[in-house]
């Protein structure tokens, strides 16, 4: 493991004042259009207002300023957050006539990471800022520990219920909000502390000797103790790509990882990157800047690809070991089986792209070119074993590249955007509008048979699966692209691989359904082919994912009957309130069903329960950790048992398993 330590930018000499606030907008629509500035009001939008206060608290550690992060889900579903930072400012703010902490909290985009003298860089820029969190929130409180005093201040939606005040006196210093999310916005206001732990540890590990830990009160063991968990990483990023590779089984090519760092003093820009090349055949790079996860890339990315491409074909070449190669060499090839985290920390980052999550400052490719171009040509030049064993794996993936652009061609050949026809077991719908048409994956053709007579022509389609689809996370590329199944969902999707920037994209401009469904059977074996069917989305159409196109059915478990009367259950808590409802709670007074397969469900039941858009649950697949989500997809689909049992005998106390 490397020793070097990261440059982190000076802490600013100026005055950190009330006049450091800056304000750039109001807040006037955050309640009404809450969609606009976190996203959604589901799952992933509730879990954003945390992201937003922890951001004001990285940015004090950025700055320099604070060591420790806290973050506590109350039994009530608050959330308060508590840091050693400064403090909010708390004087009178001279263009506002009031308190610059009442600024920061009731102001949209009103911060002093405006100001370059209070903060250099900034992972907050990207959010919507503390404001935003204020007014979707019923009811906030804010403590601030600054100058040896306590201030406070409490806001219901947005608005202050009274002026800061000071309440105490203290020789502590930092901030502590305590909120509540407005349930009559957000669709759940349910916490899921696995969500808010993923990006915790990401955190720690982008910003080492940081600690941030995070207390769930909701959950307390047999003593009587809240579950707790701290986060510290004193090696950061590379901590960050040996855990990437390590849970996800991953077998090492090299023995350490390759580790630069340096800071760009003309632009101010900081670089780390930390990457080892495994035996695997994914490139898994994971990219930030100033904390965000960038999952569109930027020019930070393309800085790091132009200089792994550059380095690598100079020294192969210079050594002369890519003369029996026999086949041309491409960028692609010199990342297979490459794990990376680039991080980067930008003073006046620029978002662009369909997410924002996409760097545009063209500065900052140079930047990473050079400063990781410098690292790997010591590296080569020092380690000539493990330069020789990289370049060998750059000439298999090459050769596998060839094999698998034949491959792929044969799909597109067989596809509908070449003239083929559509797979012979595909019933496809009557509209040919994609945004009104969906397509639903079916485990077998008994159950296929059944969705077929169940579903409304119109607008759905069924594609019947034979039996469990190749796990592509243990195959080669050429393999899987000549698998009929995998070729099918392809050709059905009328997705095209390969665009004129990258010949491995995905190429969805002719998607023929904007709602792919996953329905398998409800059991151990349908669970396994949805997991399948998942990691070859997650590796091979995430772009379906990341536009929300991605859904998994929900069939009922049970059907609960006494005489005529009958109803549905999902899950073992709904069967025992219609045990209560319909039976008064005896089991003998009703009849329980229990569906181990779609096939055990005639076409009505079938459309009453899961197809119909007006009655069914569907669950959208979303992804939010890319890293999180390869560890877990290459844990249990992987070559590697041990994990995979202590995964799920970790887990198996969240099963219940009924006679």
């Amino acid at each position: 493991m490397s020793t070097e330590t990261t440059v982190i930018p000076e802490a600013p000499k100026a005055n950190y004042g009330a006049d450091s606030i800056q304000v750039l907008e109001g807040l006037e629509a955050v309640r009404k259009r809450p969609a606009m500035y976190i996203g959604d009001i589901g799952i992933k939008g509730l879990h954003h207002l945390v992201y937003e206060v922890v951001d004001n608290s990285i940015d004090e550690a950025l700055a320099g300023h604070c060591k420790n992060i806290n973050v506590t889900i109350n039994e009530d579903n608050s959330i308060t957050v508590e840091d050693d930072g400064r403090g909010i400012p708390t004087g009178m703010h001279s263009k506002e006539n009031r308190s610059a902490l009442e600024v920061v909290m009731t102001v949209l985009h009103a911060g002093g990471k405006f100001d370059k003298d209070s903060y250099k860089v900034s992972g907050g820029l990207h959010g919507v800022g503390v404001s935003c969190v204020n007014a979707l929130s019923t009811k906030l409180h804010v403590t601030v520990k600054r100058d040896g005093k306590i201030f406070e201040q409490e806001y219901a939606t947005g608005a202050p219920l009274y002026p800061v005040r000071e309440i105490g006196t203290s020789a502590d210093h930092g901030t502590t909000i305590q909120f509540w999310p407005d349930t009559s916005i957000f669709i759940t206001g349910i916490y899921n502390k696995e969500i808010l732990e993923s990006r915790l540890r990401e955190l720690a590990y982008l910003n080492r000797r940081i600690t941030i830990s995070i207390t769930d009160l909701r959950e307390k063991d047999e003593n009587g103790n809240p579950y707790s968990k701290t986060y510290y990483s004193e090696g950061g990023i590379v901590e960050f790509v040996e855990m990437v590779d390590k849970n996800a089984n991953r077998l090492p090519l090299i023995p350490r990882v390759i580790y630069c760092e340096g800071l760009d003093t003309g632009s101010n820009v900081n670089v780390e990157v930390a990457m080892v090349y495994n035996a695997g055949y994914q490139e898994n790079i994971f990219s930030y800047v100033n904390n965000i996860n960038t999952i569109e890339g930027g020019t930070h990315v393309a800085g790091f690809r132009r200089s792994i491409t550059r380095v690598f074909k100079s020294y192969g070449e210079k050594e002369g070991l890519f003369e029996k190669a026999k086949v041309a060499i491409e960028g692609d090839d010199f990342r297979e089986g490459l794990s990376a985290i680039i991080s980067v920390k930008v003073p006046e980052p620029q978002f662009e792209g369909q997410t924002k999550t996409k760097l545009g400052n063209n500065e900052v490719m140079g930047v990473v070119d050079a400063t990781l171009s410098r690292v790997l040509e010591a590296y080569l030049e020092e380690n000539p074993k493990e330069a020789k064993t990289i370049i060998q794996k750059v000439i298999l993936a090459a050769q596998a590249r060839a094999a698998a652009r034949k491959a792929r061609e044969m799909v597109q050949r067989k596809s509908v955007l070449t003239g083929g026809g559509l797979p012979g077991k595909l019933a496809d719908c009557s509209d040919k509008d994609p945004g009104k048409c969906e397509l639903f994956l079916v485990e077998g053709d008994s159950a296929g048979g059944t969705a077929k007579q169940g579903r409304d022509r119109s607008f759905q389609a069924i594609l019947p699966l034979r039996g469990k689809i190749l796990n592509v996370e243990k195959a080669m590329e050429h393999k899987i692209y000549d698998n009929e199944e995998i070729r099918n969902m392809f050709t059905a999707l009328g997705v095209k691989i390969g665009t004129p920037e990258d010949p491995k994209a995905l190429d969805i401009s002719k998607l023929r359904y904007h709602k792919l469904i996953i329905m398998t059977d409800a059991d151990v074996d349908g669970s396994h082919i949805a997991t399948l069917i998942l990691t070859f989305i997650f590796r091979y159409m995430k772009e379906l994912v990341e536009q929300g196109n991605v859904y998994i059915a929900q069939p009922p478990l049970y059907l609960v009957k006494k005489g005529k009367e009958q109803e549905y259950a999902w899950n073992d808590e709904e069967r025992k309130g219609l045990v209560q409802q319909i039976g008064q709670g005896k089991d003998d007074s009703v009849t329980i069903q229990r569906y181990k397969g779609l096939g055990e469900m005639n076409a009505e039941q079938l459309w009453e329960t899961t197809m119909n858009p007006l009655t069914r649950t569907l669950k959208q697949v979303t992804i939010e950790s890319a890293a999180e989500a390869d560890r877990v997809f290459s844990m249990l689909m992987g070559d590697e048992v041990p994990p995979r049992r202590e995964f799920i005998e970790t887990h198996a106390k969240y099963a219940k398993i009924d006679a």
